[in-house]
């Protein structure tokens, strides 16, 4: 008999609740209601919409530089600060150890030589870049925009080769099927014709501006190097969240006369610009956090002081001031659970939206992406449903503890 008078009790509280937040013919109450769910829809949004373009910035500028440069690079320990490298032969239990190194994906060699490019009238400063046939081309070609990769087949055309980014075509009025002439710094200096075969496009203006790729047997020529000596040894590895453990791996293995530098060090810059990225995503998750709050506990405290008059005349016949709370709390519970299902619709699907049509544009030249990148995993989505949930609801029970103070006499005088 106690228990079903109990479950009567509990549903009355169930339908009070659901008189208030749906059938309430308060046209004021319906305003607030509903400005509560759409400041809890909006919150959510913004927040699923600021880490997943945060995580897609981060992502993408992080590919664009390690899939030129690599993630680590190994070159020769020496005081030499030029942009050319000093030569090094490789040693054979070097590169065993990367070979056995688990989390070494791929390595390759490689040399700079600074050069000058005369074209159409106009000289451009630019880093040479040789590299060989065991060069990974999977970056590169994603980012292809005319023309083709450097052909090692026959090795003295590949020397007349080169590929340079849409940056220095452009500045240089260049397009595939030209040639032009080189100048590479050095005493004497000397010169080269190249052949344009292929233009790419990183969308990082330190690399796209600096760069040109060609063979590297070309500088060994240059340099009077002997046939197996490199200039570097880049290194692509398998998780970059891994990379300061994996660099001093493999720097603790290199011989003597190596020294390694992380992607990180070589570009400071970016790197540190986006670890900037996180703490502004910090700041915008309380803020949003804070405006859902506010809008929760306005609306509640308006609904309790609003339906005073009901509070006394429910007290009036016995019922609890816990019970009467929980009236307001699970109306507070049926808002916030409305409010972050159609802030997931929302946010769910303006990700959805940019991923497939890239709707929303950037300026390359500033961003290094052309769009805006959306990255949205499932467990950033629960654990940001699950975080602005308990922080409103727990939160809505400092207002809801209102109803205690309400005396049914004076309540029932209210007007």
């Amino acid at each position: 008999m106690r228990g079903h008078l109990k479950k009567q009790i509990l549903n009355t509280e169930y339908f009070i609740a659901g008189r208030i937040a749906i059938k309430s013919e308060r046209t004021f109450s319906k305003l607030i209601v509903r400005i509560a769910i759409i400041g809890v829809m909006l919150s959510l949004a913004v927040m699923m919409l600021s880490i997943g373009i945060i995580k897609g910035f981060k992502t993408e500028i992080q590919d664009k530089v390690r899939g030129y440069i690599g993630d680590i690079r190994i070159f020769k320990y020496d005081l030499n600060n030029s942009f050319e490298l000093s030569p090094f032969v490789p040693s054979t239990a070097t590169i065993n150890n990367l070979k056995k190194n688990p989390q070494v994906e791929y390595f390759q060699p490689y040399a700079t030589k600074p050069a000058i490019i005369s074209a159409n009238d106009e000289v451009e400063g630019i880093n040479f870049k040789g590299i060989d046939s065991t060069f990974n081309w999977d970056y590169i070609e994603k980012h292809l925009v005319s023309g083709k990769v450097l052909n090692f087949l026959d090795s003295s055309d590949a020397t007349k080769q080169i590929m340079v980014s849409q940056f220095t075509a452009n500045r240089l009025k260049l397009k595939v099927g030209d040639k032009f002439i080189m100048h590479f710094v050095q005493n004497p200096p000397r010169r080269r014709p190249f052949t344009i075969v292929g233009i790419y496009n990183i969308g990082v203006e330190e690399i796209d501006k600096n760069f040109v790729l060609g063979d590297l047997n070309l500088i060994r020529r240059l340099n009077d190097w002997k046939p197996n000596e490199i200039g570097g040894i880049e290194i692509r590895i398998k998780d970059f969240s891994k990379l300061k453990a994996t660099s001093t791996s493999i720097y603790e293995g290199l011989e003597i006369k190596l020294k390694s530098e992380s992607v990180q060090e070589y570009f400071p810059a970016i790197f540190t610009w986006l670890s900037l990225l996180d703490v502004n995503t910090k700041v915008l998750l309380v803020l949003m956090m804070v405006v859902g709050v506010i809008n929760m506990i306005t609306a509640l405290l308006i609904m309790i002081l609003e339906r005073t008059n009901m509070i006394g005349m429910l007290k009036a016949f016995g019922m609890t001031d816990f019970s009467v709370m929980k009236i307001f709390l699970y109306n507070a519970f049926y808002l916030v659970g409305l409010g972050l299902l159609l802030g997931n619709v929302l946010g769910l699907g303006l990700a959805l939206l940019q991923t497939q049509t890239h709707l929303f544009k950037l300026d390359q030249t500033s961003y290094y992406l052309a769009y805006v990148p959306m990255e949205i995993h499932l467990l950033d989505v629960v654990i940001l449903n699950l975080c602005t949930g308990a922080v409103c609801l727990i939160v809505l029970i400092l207002p809801s503890l209102l109803v205690s103070k309400i005396s049914p006499l004076k309540a029932i005088r209210f007007k």
